[in-house]
């Protein structure tokens, strides 16, 4: 049987690499690992060129982790914590997620990838997490995950594929949803009351984690896309 395509977004950032120091279109090694364990084949997306038609060409997609969103998106202006906005990334996966969700197309969000779908449906953001929950739990320190318990909500596809207790997962964000989109419904929550899942009121697969599943020591949440797929 061929393995589904999975489209993944990526980062373009300046990187050093064997004897060179150059901009870099690059994604943790991690999503390519996951897609390929539950039985699908990534291919990586970079922010360039027209990437909505792209969609017709995929299985299924995921929006990877990465920078904050331009507040401006959601009609506010930026906190002095908001950082490493990339406009260019920002214009293209708002474009591939539109096409992928009229489309219909199997779509997993991932910490960054979920903001972008609460965004671009008519949510908001929390520009700084701290300020709120008054901790650093969900961001440690620069490059290490946090573990935090989440719940996902009974009858939700993120519980089909997790199960309703509580299950502890990495955690690498300093911002989450604020004000819910229009159309989305609540699928997990941590235990401070942090927004860790979403998922639409109804339609295809369309799942979104604030968390980091290609992390994780399982590849539930990978399975189920490729499943849909």
């Amino acid at each position: 049987m061929r393995r589904p395509v999975i489209g993944i977004t990526c980062y373009v950032e300046p990187a050093k690499f064997t004897v060179w120091d150059l901009p870099v279109a690059l994604l943790p090694y991690m999503y390519v690992e996951q897609v390929v364990r539950a039985g699908g084949q990534p291919v990586v997306l970079p922010p360039a060129g027209d990437p909505g038609p792209v969609v017709s060409r995929l299985d299924g997609l995921v929006l990877a982790g990465g920078g904050d969103i331009d507040p401006a998106r959601y009609g506010e202006p930026p906190h002095d914590r908001t950082g490493y906005v990339r406009e260019f990334r920002d214009e293209a996966e708002f474009t591939v997620l539109r096409a992928a969700l009229d489309a219909g197309l199997p779509f997993l969000g991932v910490c960054r990838g979920m903001q972008v779908l609460n965004v671009a449906l008519g949510g908001s953001l929390h520009q700084h997490l701290p300020d709120v929950v008054g901790h650093q739990g969900h961001s440690p320190e620069p490059g290490r995950f946090g573990h935090l318990p989440v719940t996902p909500r009974p009858g939700t596809r993120l519980a089909k594929a997790l199960g309703t207790d509580p299950v502890t997962v990495p955690h690498y964000h300093h911002q989450a949803i604020d004000r819910l989109a229009p159309g989305l419904a609540v699928a997990a929550t941590a235990e401070d009351g942090t927004i860790e899942a979403v998922e639409p009121d109804s339609g295809g697969f369309v799942m979104a984690v604030q968390w980091h599943p290609e992390a994780a020591a399982d590849c539930a949440l990978f399975e189920a896309l490729v499943a849909a797929c």
